[in-house]
């Protein structure tokens, strides 16, 4: 059985007092959950001090994004090591608002998950096609490209340090959110495609969560679905009382 794992993107949210009081208040409530894989994924500005309160705690610090080169003359970037030296042990790759937002292309994504997994930082990729898409019946073919693409080239053994994060673009931020059907179904599809091109084993073992629009209302019928293995969490994540109410729905 495949461990739930629960990880709140904060976004561009939080300052550091509030990112202090966040994840205090998070650390009460969830402190003693062992049966939940639990991260934060603050803005860069507070991973410092973020990092200093997650100590020895059972949840984990992630980032939202990072660069594929230790330094240089890289302006406004951030490293892999970098984040490893402030506390990180994940980062999130490949989310849909990078795809949209900053031009980010499935070939430079596999880029950086190749030179990041170099880094032992474990990463969440994300995944998900836009509405547009899923009325063109275009759902699987956009998961096969955006997979295939962005894990080319990567080994059955590195897949032990990446998590899969489905995330139907028009469910983010929207208040919608696929039926725990749609989500199975990508996920099933997922999980599928990895086994056929990884093995069976990889394809068995590898985490997907399901991201957009997950709230305390909708987390226990969407990981009641056999391949639904975790969230990741963007505005429920904001609020340390709804982010642990969806990680407690996840207790097997």
């Amino acid at each position: 059985m495949i461990k739930p794992i629960v990880a709140g993107n904060w976004k561009m949210n939080k300052k550091i007092n509030e990112a202090l009081e966040l994840v205090n208040n998070l650390k009460k409530i969830v402190g003693n959950i062992t049966e939940v894989d639990i991260i934060v994924c603050p803005p860069y500005t507070a991973l410092h001090s973020v990092s200093s309160v997650l100590k020895n705690t059972n949840i984990e610090m992630g980032a939202q994004n990072c660069y594929l080169k230790e330094s240089g003359a890289f302006t406004g970037e951030i490293s892999p090591q970098m984040l490893i030296d402030v506390g990180c042990t994940w980062t999130i790759l490949g989310h849909s608002e990078r795809r949209q937002y900053f031009n980010e292309t499935d070939t430079f994504l596999n880029q950086k998950l190749k030179y990041v997994l170099t880094t032992g930082l474990k990463v969440m990729f994300c995944v998900g096609e836009t509405l547009e898409e899923r009325e063109e019946n275009l759902t699987e073919s956009v998961l096969r490209r955006q997979i295939l693409e962005g894990l080319r080239d990567l080994q059955p053994s590195d897949l032990c340090k990446v998590v899969i994060a489905y995330e139907p673009v028009w469910a983010i931020g929207t208040g919608k959110n696929a039926t725990p059907e749609q989500a199975q179904e990508a996920h099933a599809f997922i999980r599928a495609l990895i086994k056929k091109e990884f093995g069976e084993d990889a394809g068995k073992n590898l985490p997907i969560q399901y991201g957009g629009s997950v709230k305390p209302e909708n987390a226990k019928e969407l990981i009641s679905q056999e391949d639904v293995n975790g969230f990741l969490v963007g505005g429920a994540s904001l609020n340390a009382e709804s982010f642990a109410q969806i990680i407690k729905a996840c207790i097997p």
